[in-house]
């Protein structure tokens, strides 16, 4: 994906909500802050999208934009309407958050999306093998630091899954393999 289809994406989910400020919590927030990451990070064809003060109209924009959806079959990519509750991240990410504005593929929307060390922190919480290549491409790339995601795992409070003890100590081996000789 890249950022014209995100914009694409962003518009429609205006047009449809009539909402302007989304928060976008999968793989493709990183292009508000690395639109020219590797293509490795780039590869899913899916949005993870939220109304930012109407998170219910996250349905709309699922049946409108979804995957299977017209918009999908036309245009190869999509959205997935998410629940605010769907992606587990660090505290006090939206402080750190990247706000996509102004750009003028997008035409008044917004896009607040996580900064990249919240973004792999908050990947890892998932722990799917797609994710652990996903900040594999983000370290290997120098667009983060891996004891910074670890921090930013350990300093999870939600950990639904069990997954954070794994993650933190996936992250741990990474640095080490980074600094060793």
């Amino acid at each position: 994906m890249e950022m014209e289809h995100l914009a694409h994406v962003l518009r429609a989910a205006k047009a449809i909500t009539g909402e302007t400020e989304f928060t976008i919590v999968g793989s493709q927030a990183v292009l508000a802050q690395h639109p020219d990451a590797p293509a490795a990070m780039k590869m899913s064809m899916e949005v993870d999208i939220f109304p930012r003060s109407r998170p219910d109209l996250s349905e709309l924009i699922e049946g409108a934009l979804g995957a299977e959806s017209h918009f999908h079959s036309t245009f190869g990519y999509h959205a997935d309407g998410i629940g605010e509750e769907t992606a587990i991240l660090p505290e006090g990410w939206e402080e750190r958050a990247v706000v996509l504005d102004g750009h003028p593929l997008l035409e008044g929307a917004v896009a607040i999306c996580p900064e990249i060390h919240d973004l792999c922190a908050s990947k890892l919480m998932a722990f799917r093998e797609k994710d652990r290549t996903w900040v594999e491409a983000a370290v290997t790339a120098g667009l983060a630091d891996p004891a910074k995601i670890a921090r930013r795992i350990d300093a999870m409070e939600r950990d639904p899954e069990g997954a954070k003890g794994h993650a933190s100590r996936w992250v741990k081996a990474m640095e080490f393999d980074s600094h060793a000789p």
